[in-house]
Parts: C-alpha cells; sequence; structure tokens
C-alpha cells in the first residue's frame, strides 16, 4: 500500500472513531429519554483522537496537532474523573 493512501485511511479511520462517539452519545440518549455521556463515549474520544493526533504529526500540522493533543488530555482527564467516582480507580 502506498505510504499517501496509508496515511489517508489512518486519517479517516480516526474521524470515524471520533464521529462515532456521538452517534454512541445520541442513541443512549434517545434510549434513556434524557441527555447522558456513556463511558464508552470518552474511550471512543481517545481512541479517535489519538489516531487523529497521529495523523496530525504524520501531516506536521501545528494547528492540528496541539487542537488533537489539548482534547486528548481532556478525554482522558474525564475518564479519569468518571473511573474514580464509580471507584475503578484510585486517585494518585
Amino acid at each position: 500500500m502506498e505510504h499517501d493512501k496509508f496515511w489517508l485511511i489512518v486519517g479517516f479511520l480516526g474521524q470515524g472513531l471520533f464521529s462515532a462517539r456521538f452517534i454512541l452519545q445520541w442513541l443512549k440518549s434517545e434510549r434513556l429519554g434524557r441527555s447522558v455521556i456513556p463511558v464508552a463515549f470518552w474511550y471512543l474520544s481517545i481512541a479517535g483522537g489519538g489516531v487523529l493526533l497521529a495523523y496530525a504529526i504524520h501531516r506536521a500540522d501545528p494547528v492540528f496537532i496541539v487542537g488533537q493533543a489539548a482534547g486528548l488530555f481532556i478525554y482522558l482527564r474525564n475518564l479519569y474523573f468518571v473511573l474514580r467516582e464509580r471507584g475503578e480507580t484510585t486517585p494518585a
């Protein structure tokens, strides 16, 4: 596979993962009849953000890199709070 095609696939994969989190959140909220953010939303955010960050680094796009890196930090922090609240992890 060509190098450029590989990275194009990586970019679309990251975008797909990132977009899937909104579909997941919407379906869960519809099922419960109220707005909720399921834990899987944060996992998809981290996966999609991580793949998009790799793509941004490959593209050497500083705006995209900063945006994805900042978002990744926020997603990880939110997941930490969720897991801590559930008692699934102990705070450092």
